[in-house]
């Protein structure tokens, strides 16, 4: 480590733990999000009687997830 360097003994260690756990944060968002809304379309398919809700849920939910995913992948880079 140089004298003139900010970043103090463990700082590299702490930001990598960081960013490790944003990526996970970033792959958590995309199951719970095609899951929970999956689930809330399965729940309107056998309340309403239909059989198209939870494929919309599923796109929806991939949709959502993958719109979080990207926010929080750009918030790594920065």
């Amino acid at each position: 480590m140089k004298e003139d360097d900010p970043e103090g003994p463990g700082d590299g260690e702490r930001e990598a733990t960081r960013k490790s756990g944003m990526a996970y944060a970033a792959g958590l968002a995309i199951f719970f999000s095609v899951a929970s809304f999956m689930g809330v379309g399965w729940l309107l398919d056998r309340w309403l009687g239909t059989s198209w809700l939870m494929i919309a849920g599923i796109i929806l939910g991939a949709v959502a997830g993958f719109y979080e995913f990207i926010r929080i992948i750009s918030r790594i880079n920065n």
